[in-house]
């Protein structure tokens, strides 16, 4: 895409958003006109898209949505992004599923049913499986999208009532890695900052996130702060030009997948430039080599010499002084707020990518004051409240809890009411190892929820054949029709979506936020946690496993996490309806919630008398650790058959796989479809032009998208996007995960291009 055409959207979103904000936008209109779109009330909501939470307020009348506004007192200050404004649409959309339907046969129809009909079967098909074959026969394959209480609900039922820990869900797919660096760092999940952080921050080091099309709302807030203080320094680093890297003072576009060489390289410069802050360190951090192995700061910086920048310069074919540069704003800056996201994550060292970035912030001490913290942005509404903070995962129990730990099995099965050694003590596959164990048919039958995994998944030619299992049994529920997964299932299950049911979202400041039921949903269409229960009273689970509703959900999921450090006791439902979101650690009702962790005086769980200002309760010793962990390539780098790398990206008009976002025509009507990104010079190479149709294949498929030639990404980068459900563009990609989160590495891999 030419960077004019990307200002202009990018400048289309942005005055949407600040429109419908102030009333004057497609929801102001609606409250101007004076008809029977006018609201008689608004109810509380969060936004269904990214990570970043947005409260919004949902106009109702006559029963019907008709209008949304950002709420004034959440933390979005009523600034909704161009996808937020238009969810009304989503909602109303005429193409919705309102009855369960079942496939009678493998490859016929789907034919709608009644819901006894669909229940039965359901529970039918799974209590043969587990009579026949064992627990280990079935599977949740949950989703950031999921409300917390219906995340909950089944990883209590799948774990501790079918005795199985077959539970995973796409937030392994985005912000696995983040989970791994944040435990391994600082011996617990979830960034310690918050979003106002933003407001304080002196300078922001972006890294793998394109915020401004992925995080809107905030990348609004980053650059409202540099306006508001020019002395204010933002370095992207990044190998596309994106929209976030030209409001930046330094935009260091690096070789793919050299970003590690990179950070180890700027803690070379903060080290031996003396920019550093021992007093920090040597209070609340220690160092360890990559297997764990105790070390010291002499053997850091000795393994820190392998990159020197100039060294380093020529790994990522970047200038030396723009490490050097990097560094010293990183250090000197008053406040230094690094952000991240999948650019990060995606990668099969992931997981060390995190740490190498808290490594930084804790030789310099940029840590734990107002501005200065590291943040890992979250992709989806719920991946952190939900999923993470939920333990909804295959190694995961709720609250920080793991499977391997005996204590904290022992403590769920209490909890739970169950019989000592029910949950089993070795976690469940991940992500595409569940597909796989599916494909052999380990896996006899699956629910997937609120979530389209024929279009998410890497390598997706193998993962349909895995899904086209003809001995599988496949539980979707889904509220739109055009979801790919809907091509697999045996069963479709009906949704109240969104604002129809109420339930809570956990975004990724550790903000949790109630979306309350505005609307009644279609009359064949249930909320999740209904039929959640119902499935659990028809295989036979004992009545604590079948919650009436998600109020009912949430307050046992509060009495799991009371006296953990995920403690969130004192949000109360009463307290979410009241107030436009909390943050955790929150213990008691009367806590105002905390806006930074480990540190004495705002994190309850810091003791008041505790010695010192900082104290990483995660760890057994109290401190955080400085890993020495390698760079090393991609799984699949270019070659001379394959020349370049291709990487995956968002694009600021869709969300996911657009089932949402395909439902308002100015969003299609601004991205209608997939293309490819390709920088002049490969283009000039290649004899391709903009706009020509081009082939993209790597060695599991090829594509033919239409080319957008611009300085977006750098020499040998080419970058396509994923929601366009015509173009499956993950075909491409392979299934090399990270061997700590398991997370796939979407973001590199081998690819050629030529004019169709």
């Amino acid at each position: 895409m030419k960077a004019s055409r990307r200002e202009f959207l990018r400048g289309m979103a942005m005055t949407a958003a600040m429109a419908a904000a102030s009333g004057t936008g497609l929801a102001g209109r609606a409250l101007a006109a004076g008809d029977d779109t006018t609201p008689e009330k608004w109810v509380k909501g969060v936004c269904r898209y990214c990570g970043t939470g947005c409260g919004v307020l949902i106009g109702v009348r006559n029963g019907k949505a008709v209008a949304i506004k950002g709420d004034p007192n959440n933390h979005n200050a009523g600034l909704l992004c161009l996808k937020g404004s238009l969810l009304i649409p989503v909602l109303n959309s005429a193409e919705r599923i309102t009855s369960p339907m079942v496939r009678r046969s493998k490859g016929g129809p789907l034919e709608p049913v009644s819901w006894d009909e669909a229940m039965s079967l359901m529970a039918s098909r799974f209590r043969a499986s587990i009579d026949k074959y064992g627990p280990d026969s079935v599977a949740w394959y949950g989703s950031g999208q999921c409300l917390t209480e219906e995340s909950y609900a089944a990883n209590k039922m799948f774990k501790g009532g079918f005795g199985t820990n077959n539970v995973d869900g796409n937030p392994r797919l985005c912000m696995a890695s983040a989970v791994g660096g944040y435990t391994t760092t600082f011996g617990k999940d979830e960034p310690m900052g918050c979003y106002a952080d933003i407001d304080s921050a002196t300078c922001f080091f972006i890294i793998g996130s394109n915020t401004s099309e992925a995080h809107p709302v905030l990348f609004r807030r980053i650059a409202r702060r540099k306006q508001v203080d020019p002395g204010v320094r933002i370095i992207v680093a990044d190998p596309r030009r994106t929209n976030t890297s030209r409001i930046a003072d330094l935009h260091i576009a690096f070789r793919p997948g050299t970003d590690l060489a990179l950070m180890h390289a700027m803690a070379w410069v903060i080290i031996n430039e003396e920019l550093d802050d021992p007093r920090f360190w040597q209070r609340h951090a220690c160092f360890k080599l990559s297997d764990g192995t105790p070390s010291d700061f002499e053997g850091y910086k000795a393994f820190l010499e392998q990159y020197r920048p100039d060294i380093v310069a020529g790994i990522c074919r970047i200038p030396e002084e723009q490490i050097r540069a990097a560094a010293r704003l990183f250090a000197e800056s008053a406040a230094t707020m690094s952000l991240w996201c999948m650019g990060i994550n995606q990668r099969i060292q992931g997981v060390f990518a995190n740490n190498l970035i808290h490594n930084l912030h804790l030789l310099t001490g940029q840590i734990g004051r107002p501005g200065a913290t590291p943040f890992s942005l979250t992709g989806q509404p719920n991946a952190c409240g939900g999923v993470r903070d939920g333990g909804a995962l295959s190694h995961l129990l709720p609250a920080g809890r793991a499977i391997p730990n005996p204590r904290h099995r022992a403590e769920m099965e209490a909890l739970w009411g169950l019989p000592p050694g029910r949950i089993k003590d070795k976690p469940g596959p991940h992500t595409v190892a569940m597909f796989e164990a599916l494909g052999r048919g380990d896996i006899k039958c699956m629910i997937i929820c609120e979530t389209n995994p024929a279009h998410t998944l890497p390598n997706l030619n193998k993962m349909h054949k895995c899904m086209s299992n003809p001995d599988s049994f496949i539980v979707c529920i889904e509220a739109f029709p055009d979801a790919e997964t809907l091509k697999y299932a045996d069963l479709v299950l009906a949704p109240a979506f969104w604002c129809e049911r109420d339930g809570v979202y956990g975004c990724g400041e550790r903000r949790y936020s109630l979306t309350e039921k505005a609307v009644e949903p279609p009359a064949g269409c249930r909320p999740t946690i209904e039929t959640l229960g119902e499935f659990a009273r028809r295989m036979g689970l004992p009545a604590s496993f079948s919650f009436p509703d998600a109020s009912a959900a949430w307050d046992e999921w509060r009495k799991v996490a009371r006296g953990t450090t995920y403690d969130f006791y004192g949000m109360t439902r009463e307290r979410l309806r009241r107030e436009s979101g909390i943050l955790w650690p929150c213990p008691s009702e009367d806590h105002p919630g905390t806006l930074r962790r480990f540190v004495r005086g705002e994190d309850p769980l810091v003791p008041a008398d505790h010695p010192h200002r900082m104290f990483f309760y995660g760890m057994p010793d109290g401190r955080a650790v400085i890993w020495m962990r390698p760079y090393k390539g991609a799984a699949e780098e270019p070659d001379a058959d394959y020349p370049l790398y291709l990487t995956s990206m968002r694009v600021i008009d869709h969300w996911h796989t657009a089932t949402m976002t395909g439902k308002v025509p100015e969003l299609r009507r601004a991205n209608p479809a997939a293309f490819v990104e390709i920088n002049p010079q490969d283009a000039e190479k290649a004899g391709i032009r903009h706009g020509d149709n081009v082939v993209v294949e790597t060695r599991r498929d090829a594509l033919v998208l239409p080319a957008r030639v611009s300085d977006v990404c750098r020499p040998g980068l080419i970058a396509v996007p994923f929601f366009d459900k015509e173009k499956l563009v993950n075909k491409l990609f392979l299934d090399a995960t990270d061997p700590a989160s398991r997370e796939p590495e979407y973001k590199i891999c081998a690819a050629r291009i030529r004019k169709a």
